[in-house]
């Protein structure tokens, strides 16, 4: 009891007075300086587990008291204190956990947050006789565990398009808490890593991707927790519905079915909650499901089908229309044979229609192939006579008869021809071949000397371009036409060579101003030359230009001269043909010969006419000469040098004329005349100067006149006196006339007695 009783009072006094260990010792010497709590050890303990706090590494102490003072408080107070034998914890460290002392150190079991600030250790040592403290600061960290998280949606089912967001919630935890985030979708391959490390997941816009199950992680340095998973049911759709058909038979035009077979609609709009189909056909329910079966289709079945899809959450509608089409093909079959070497292929095409048609061969032989829009029958040549007529039968559900095509085969008449072009210049040589007819047409090709092909081959025309090389004259190439039908092939061949050339003179002559004609034939060349001709002065003639004229007949070019002039036509002319391989050229020297002088004349006979207002004029050539016509010329005849000038009184004379009347004349004026012979260009030299004469009597045409016109007045008037007595007889006395003997002279016989007439005739000058 005493001993207890001397160490309850020691223990008492350390738990109340615990200060006073901080004085001096019993020593006399001080205790070493103590380390600012700042600078204490920092030990961690876990929430709910233990910590055992050591003080210091000295020899077990004498006492030891423990101190806690809570962050942000400067108060400390006691814990526990031990003598080693003894030992005693305060019954408000229960706010610790649960404290207990071993040996000098304190235990912390079920650690609780209260328990996090700064602990202090006072140990009493002997030493040497000697007391002394020491002092161990120690800072207490507790940490605590994240809690599970909890994932907080805010909206459930987001409709597609607007925002949403996803909070990762936390209760507690020491901080740092490091977040991630997992998407599992609902027929997924997994769960994917959304990359987010913030406690919000915000989804803007949703789409139907973000469907399915979201599930958030948070972590510390104590522990790591998932959360239970939570769903985000997007809304959405629904879509334009897919239509699909079973068996496959769509077209662009839609779908087709075969007579008589069951064919199976699907339809499949993606939409959240899943849609609800409708089927109507030409706008008439008849289904409701997302398969639609026609059990035998036929051609009442054709027509517009439609599937109607509808979202119930949202009362949102699409739809997609397809066409059952059900009709033969456009027009009819076609034929066509395609010859290859020593076979025919028959061919027979019919596209389009719904379903597609079937085509059925026939021939002499017998029943060919069939097939469904293209059939093909293949025949040996040598088996194929000329005029065989074979049969394309196609026929179609649709059609109540079947349609028809038919090929005749014939073989081409004649032989291939060929010919040669020169193109771009001369560049190019364009070797051509045809051979046109036949049924199939005849395939062409071309082959060199060396009867290697050329190209390749063509039916019924065939061309092959050569460049232009000098090399090429004198080769030769055949074009080699085959058909199915023709044994042997036929051939033709061309030589390629220089243009030759001729010309139908090589001398002309022409009389100035006459028209001269220049000849020029191609006697060969290939390809086929150009003719021209080159002019004196060596440049090529222009037709229209300088009186040239050509006249191009077939291989021949004749070069017409008109009005042949010396100055301008005459020299030597050339004519050139030129073709891509080379030239050839024939001179013609061309001679204009000028008119001989036309023949001297002289006036004969020159003398006024009436009132001396005209005058007769004749005129006589002398020797011979080339005449095409006479110029008559007057002037107004004065003495002397004064005279008038020579104007021309007649013109456009013909070469036989020897006369001429002249009229036009000024009784008051006196003439001169004279008269030049023509040619085509020369003028004679001028007859004599001559005046008009008067005629040798000039009352004579009063006198003529006036008696002529007494004359016909007589006769008039006898007329009438015979025409009105041979109307009336009884007014004339009437006497037989006497017999005529043989022998008498009529003349001198009087048959009655003379009737005087008296005829006045009036003469006016």
């Amino acid at each position: 009891m005493v001993g207890e009783m001397a160490l309850r009072g020691p223990l008492r006094l350390l738990l109340l007075a615990p200060l006073c260990l901080l004085h001096p010792g019993a020593s006399g010497h001080p205790h070493p300086t103590r380390r600012a709590p700042e600078e204490a050890p920092s030990i961690q303990g876990v929430r709910g587990g233990s910590v055992e706090l050591a003080c210091g590494s000295q020899p077990a102490p004498l006492v030891v008291f423990w101190s806690f003072t809570p962050l942000g408080s400067l108060i400390p107070w006691p814990v526990a204190v031990t003598s080693g034998a003894k030992s005693k914890v305060e019954a408000e460290a229960e706010a610790l956990g649960a404290v207990s002392l071993r040996n000098s150190s304190l235990v912390l079991a079920e650690l609780r947050e209260g328990a996090r600030g700064h602990f202090l250790c006072q140990a009493l040592h002997a030493a040497g006789g000697q007391l002394r403290t020491t002092y161990s600061h120690l800072t207490l960290a507790v940490l605590v565990p994240v809690s599970k998280p909890q994932v907080r949606l805010s909206d459930p089912s987001p409709v597609e398009g607007t925002s949403m967001v996803a909070t990762c919630a936390v209760r507690e935890g020491t901080e740092p808490v490091t977040f991630s985030w997992h998407h599992q979708a609902p027929r997924g391959p997994g769960e994917a890593l959304l990359g987010v490390t913030n406690h919000l997941l915000q989804l803007d816009p949703v789409n139907r991707t973000h469907l399915g199950w979201y599930v958030c992680s948070a972590s510390n340095v104590v522990n790591k927790l998932s959360s239970d998973g939570a769903f985000l049911d997007v809304i959405y759709g629904p879509d334009n519905p897919v239509i699909t058909m079973e068996p496959l038979g769509f077209t662009e035009e839609g779908f087709w079915a075969s007579e008589s077979e069951e064919v199976t609609l699907s339809c499949l709009a993606a939409s959240n909650p899943p849609s609800h189909y409708v089927w109507l056909r030409d706008h008439t329910q008849v289904h409701t499901g997302p398969t639609y079966i026609i059990t035998s289709a036929s051609h009442a079945h054709t027509g517009l089908y439609t599937c109607l899809a509808r979202n119930s959450h949202l009362d949102t509608r699409t739809q997609t229309s397809v066409q059952l089409t059900y009709y033969p093909p456009e027009g009819q079959p076609s034929c066509a044979g395609l010859p290859s070497l020593g076979s025919l292929a028959l061919v027979c095409t019919w596209p389009g229609g719904l379903p597609a048609a079937q085509l059925q061969w026939e021939g002499p032989q017998g029943t060919g192939p069939a097939a469904l829009s293209n059939v093909t029958w293949n025949h040996a040549a040598a088996q194929l006579p000329n005029s065989s007529v074979f049969t394309c039968t196609g026929q179609h559900p649709a059609l109540a008869r079947p349609a028809l095509c038919r090929i005749t085969l014939w073989e081409p008449l004649r032989s291939p021809t060929c010919w040669t072009t020169a193109t771009m210049g001369d560049q190019f040589i364009m070797l051509s071949c045809e051979w046109p007819g036949g049924e199939p047409p005849a395939m062409l090709s071309w082959l060199d000397g060396q009867k290697q092909p050329l190209g390749s081959s063509s039916s019924s025309l065939t061309v092959h371009l050569l460049q232009t090389q000098r090399d090429l004259a004198g080769r030769e190439f055949t074009c080699q036409g085959t058909h199915p039908l023709r044994v042997p092939d036929p051939l033709c061949r061309l030589q390629l060579e220089a243009p030759q050339l001729a010309v139908s003179a090589p001398r002309g002559s022409v009389l100035e101003g006459g028209e001269a004609w220049l000849g020029c034939a191609l006697l060969g060349g290939t390809p086929p030359a150009q003719l021209r001709w080159l002019g004196p002065q060596r440049r090529q003639v222009e037709p229209g230009t300088s009186g040239f004229m050509l006249h191009p007949e077939g291989a021949q070019l004749h070069l017409r001269i008109r009005e042949a002039d010396p100055a301008h036509h005459r020299g030597t002319y050339q004519c050139v043909a030129q073709n891509a391989l080379g030239s050839s050229s024939r001179s013609v020297l061309l001679e204009v010969l000028r008119y001989p002088a036309p023949p001297n004349v002289t006036i004969s006979r020159l003398t006024y006419g009436r009132q001396r207002r005209e005058v007769q004029l004749q005129w006589a050539v002398q020797g011979p000469g080339n005449l095409t016509g006479f110029l008559v010329q007057r002037r107004a005849s004065v003495p002397g040098p004064g005279a008038g000038a020579w104007e021309t009184a007649a013109g456009d004379i013909e070469p036989e004329s020897r006369g001429r009347r002249l009229g036009g004349l000024d009784p008051g004026v006196l003439y001169a005349f004279r008269i030049l012979a023509l040619n085509h260009h020369t003028a004679g030299h001028p007859s004599e100067v001559k005046i008009p004469a008067d005629p040798p009597f000039g009352a004579y045409p009063a006198v003529l006149g006036a008696a002529g016109t007494g004359m016909v007045v007589a006769t008039v008037a006898s007329l009438l006196v015979f025409q009105y007595a041979a109307r009336h007889p009884e007014t004339f006395p009437h006497t037989e006339p006497p017999p005529i003997t043989p022998g008498s002279d009529p003349a001198q016989e009087s048959t009655e007695a003379p009737v005087n007439v008296t005829i006045t005739v009036t003469a006016t000058p």
